[in-house]
């Protein structure tokens, strides 16, 4: 357990153009389709499991932005045991955590198939690339010691 930091480098002011060209691709995620609930509710997991306060903050307002009930947001670190989430929510919750943990799971065929049970070949690819996204922000912003803002 880290001690909280200050901020080592603001990356946003380091590295401007790699910057925006990051938030570029992260706006073409987000814009590709995907539900914005469900999105935001695979970013919140993600981020759980890597402990990143700066994102779990972010993406649990930005949720409740999106209209997501904040039981279900309470309840999301133990989805698997609660009825609040459909079969989708929960094809795409299994692959976030199968892809957030890949040293351990090598995403499984079950959990593949169950998303391909649920989503397309373009949205199996959309969720795929946000999961993959948000565990990139999730290590810059570890990295880097971003702080969430706390009201």
């Amino acid at each position: 357990v880290h001690p909280v930091e200050p901020e080592r480098l603001p990356l946003s002011q380091t590295v401007p153009d790699l910057y925006r060209a990051y938030l570029n691709l992260e706006a073409a995620v987000q814009g590709a389709g995907l539900d914005a609930t469900l999105y935001e509710l695979i970013k919140t997991r993600a981020s759980q499991i890597n402990g990143c306060a700066y994102c779990i903050a972010l993406h649990v307002t930005q949720a409740e932005q999106a209209s997501e009930a904040p039981q279900r947001l309470h309840l999301l670190p133990a989805w698997r045991e609660s009825p609040g989430y459909d079969a989708r929510e929960r094809a795409a919750l299994a692959w976030a955590e199968a892809l957030t943990l890949v040293h351990r799971s090598h995403a499984p065929d079950t959990d593949y198939e169950a998303v391909r049970a649920q989503f397309n070949e373009a949205e199996t690819v959309e969720l795929t690339l946000a999961i993959a996204a948000i565990n990139a922000w999730n290590r810059l912003c570890i990295a880097f010691r971003s702080q969430p803002a706390l009201a």
